[in-house]
Order: structure tokens, then C-alpha cells, then sequence
């Protein structure tokens, strides 16, 4: 079980959102840099970046603490990112900047056929973020719910080619209520690339219970608020993981 510390980007600061809402961000640290190095030290095997500005104006916002993160930790472990990723020039901006993996959310929604282009254009590199209020795909930030429901958009977008899947439960994310883990089985189950959950890890407990579905395919988890705040030791729970993975 792959355990991803977050740093998501607001005005180049390290910043957390409760149910992605931008009025609700709490600076965790002035220096991205130093924090993406912290859970580097701490054993994180990958990071997970956020352009959050990105995301709500559709083109990036945050390159020079995203260069700089990559210029220090990229050469150690693997950055995946999204956040105003709408065409296939920033897409290979971004990886020949380092970055391992881009992740396409909304674009993948409004645009599918982008996503497919993206897949056959940077194979093995393309991870698609599905957003899901009571199961049913949110686009825009969360501001808006489609009707689309997220296990047949995951297979549709498996099918497409994606490295991989970040499921987020809208509703739990940054409020520490726990993992939806029986939606993200439910995914996994459904599509035919692994899935790495997203929202609410709050405790060892849902580490374990992680763990314990990690066979239907939860391949990893990203966490964020958890680790800042200190409901969870990033490095006890990454060795957690761990030892259950050879039990």
C-alpha cells in the first residue's frame, strides 16, 4: 500500500481545503519545497502535488513551486500532479520539467477525447482524478455534479489507456471522517487499472482497512490533512502498510 503525502498549491503556499472549497484553505507551510523534502526524509515513495489556483482558472498557476519541488525531489521519487492541465503542450511541459505523472480530471470529463489523445500521446504517464458526490462524478472544482456515475466513467477511462485512477470522496475530503473504503472497492472492482483512494484518511485504523481491500486493487492512498495535523505519523503508517503487505 503506497501512502502519498499531498501538497496542494494556493499562491505558492503548502495549503489544505475542507471539501475542496478555496475559502476553507489553512496554510500549512510558506515553503513548499521544504515540506515536499520533509516527506521525502519520512520514506513517501511518491508525492502527490495539487494545483489548486490551476484548477480553478484551467491553466497553471503555481510553476515556480512546482519546478522548484521537482528540481529537488524528482531524481528520489516519483510526482504525479494536477490542477489546469487542459492540453497535451502542458502535459509535456510538465514532464520534461520531471514530473512522473499528470493527473487529468475535469478536462477528462468535459473532454474525453483529450484524455484518449493524452493515453496514446504519453502512455503510462496519464492518471485520471474522479471526483464522486454520492457516487456520481463532480467536475470544476466540486462546483458542479454531473450525471455521469464514477464506476462507468473508470471504465470507460481504464479502457482509454490511464496509468491509473485517484478516486476522491468530495464529502470526506479534509474533514478527517474517514475513508469511503466501500466506494473505492466498489471502483476498484469495476475498472481494470489500480486505484488509489483519496478523502478522509484519518487514522491507522483506515490504514488497515486499506490494507486489507488491497487485493480488489487499492493500490495506494493520498493523504494530506492527517499528516499535517498529526492524526497520523506519516512514517509509522507507511511502515504499517508495510508489514501488512507481507503478512
Amino acid at each position: 500500500m503506497l501512502l502519498i503525502p499531498a501538497i496542494d498549491l494556493k499562491n505558492g503556499q503548502c495549503v489544505r481545503l475542507r471539501q475542496g472549497l478555496m475559502e476553507e484553505a489553512t496554510v500549512f507551510s510558506d515553503k513548499p519545497v521544504d515540506m515536499a523534502m520533509h516527506w521525502v526524509k519520512q520514506g513517501a515513495r511518491r508525492l502527490h502535488l495539487v494545483d489548486l489556483d490551476g484548477a480553478f482558472v484551467g491553466k497553471p498557476q503555481n510553476l515556480g513551486a512546482i519546478k522548484a519541488i521537482l528540481d529537488e525531489v524528482s531524481k528520489d521519487v516519483p510526482v504525479q500532479l494536477g490542477g489546469g492541465i487542459r492540453d497535451l503542450d502542458t502535459i509535456e511541459k510538465y514532464l520534461d520539467l520531471g514530473l512522473s505523472y499528470v493527473i487529468i480530471g475535469t478536462a477528462a470529463i468535459k473532454n474525453p477525447q483529450f484524455l484518449r489523445d493524452a493515453c496514446d500521446a504519453f502512455p503510462n504517464q496519464i492518471i485520471v482524478g474522479l471526483d464522486a458526490k454520492d457516487g456520481l462524478v463532480a467536475t470544476d472544482g466540486w462546483a458542479k455534479v454531473t450525471k455521469y456515475h464514477v464506476t462507468e466513467v473508470g471504465q470507460r477511462f481504464a479502457d482509454y489507456g490511464v496509468h491509473s485512477i485517484i478516486y476522491t470522496d468530495i464529502g470526506r475530503d479534509g474533514m478527517m471522517s474517514g475513508v469511503n473504503i466501500e466506494a473505492t472497492v466498489k471502483l476498484a472492482e469495476a475498472v481494470s487499472v489500480p486505484v488509489i483512494a483519496s478523502g478522509g484518511l484519518t487514522n491507522l485504523d483506515d490504514i488497515r482497512a486499506l490494507c486489507a481491500v488491497q487485493s480488489s486493487g487499492v493500490e495506494g492512498a493520498v493523504t494530506g490533512r492527517a499528516i499535517y495535523e498529526g492524526s497520523i505519523d506519516f512514517k509509522q503508517a507507511q511502515d504499517l502498510a508495510d508489514e501488512l503487505a507481507e503478512v
